[in-house]
């Protein structure tokens, strides 16, 4: 028979579940909290509690908030922890990620992900989620193009993940997808350069379209001293800058940009600031659209195509 003291600790079990899991309990919870199967069919008639999903339950019967939501989700696929999160997602699905050895049947507005070594990936807050380092590699594992590659790694940079927090983590995931962009793009987050984008304007956009040899890393002198720019086709006026920032752009910066290229301008020179948008998501069209620039500037070659598909026009 349970006592007067058991069922006190097990109401103060319930109400500490209650608020610490947005009102959603999960069926096991809910047992060690004395409430048995009669218990629960009662509750339920009686609009007490709210089936989520397979074995969750939620203490109201109206529409799961979000939170609520990750929480059913959690409970349901337990031992879990909250994934894909970094940047903003524009769908409404939760991301769960499950130890690589368990097999979890998702659910509607729900996607799970298996991840060898989670256990060393938790992040250890109340609500438990992947540290945003592993968050983010497991997000570019899974990424469709190289330049949503590009964008994860911006966006973890962005919401203040270092990178050398995201080179420790790298370490852990053995089997990663595109690991040598990754590796390229970490270390440009950790030393503030562009390497990246400077090897891809060059791969993708410069050699395979024919277009004349940028002149790269050029230095000049300034009003504010010696100034270097990422490259330039000093013969025919064009100044191309690879803005490969990964991390939030400062207000400074952008100023500081935005001085020089009046400097060109007024030399002269003209500017094509490109970003990795321009370089990995369209390389046909900026090629396409630096060749023309040059055309007008003088040069008597013309851009080529690349291959099928390729969207400059050599006529």
């Amino acid at each position: 028979m349970t006592t007067d003291d058991e069922r006190e600790k097990a109401a103060q079990l319930l109400e500490f579940y209650r608020l610490a899991q947005d009102g959603v309990f999960s069926r096991a919870q809910l047992k060690e909290c004395l409430i048995s199967k009669n218990d629960l069919e009662r509750m339920v008639r009686r609009r007490e509690l709210k089936r989520a999903c397979p074995r969750v339950y939620v203490d109201h019967t109206g529409p799961l908030t979000r939170r609520q939501r990750e929480w059913a989700a959690l409970l349901y696929a337990g031992p879990a922890a909250l994934c894909w999160r970094i940047g903003q997602q524009s769908d409404d699905v939760v991301h769960v990620a499950v130890p690589h050895r368990r097999q979890v049947r998702p659910l509607p507005g729900m996607r799970v992900h298996r991840l060898r070594g989670f256990e060393s990936m938790l992040d250890g807050r109340r609500l438990p989620a992947l540290e945003p380092a592993h968050d983010a590699l497991l997000m570019a594992d899974e990424a469709t193009t190289d330049l949503d590659v590009v964008a994860i790694i911006a966006a973890a940079a962005a919401a203040r993940v270092t990178g050398r927090q995201l080179r420790q983590a790298l370490s852990a995931h053995h089997s990663l997808r595109r690991r040598q962009l990754v590796a390229a793009l970490i270390d440009d987050v950790v030393s503030g350069a562009h390497s990246v984008l400077e090897h891809g304007y060059l791969t993708r956009v410069e050699r395979p379209h024919g277009l004349p040899q940028l002149i790269r890393q050029v230095e000049r002198t300034s009003a504010r001293g010696k100034e270097r720019r990422d490259g330039e086709y000093d013969e025919f006026g064009l100044v191309v800058e690879l803005d490969g920032r990964l991390n939030h752009d400062s207000w400074a910066a952008g100023n500081r940009d935005s001085s020089r290229d009046l400097d060109d301008l007024a030399t002269g020179r003209a500017v094509a600031r490109l970003r990795y948008g321009q370089v990995f998501g369209e390389p046909c069209r900026t090629a396409d659209l630096i060749g023309r620039a040059l055309m007008a500037r003088g040069w008597l070659g013309r851009p080529k195509r690349c291959g099928p598909g390729c969207v400059v026009d050599p006529g």
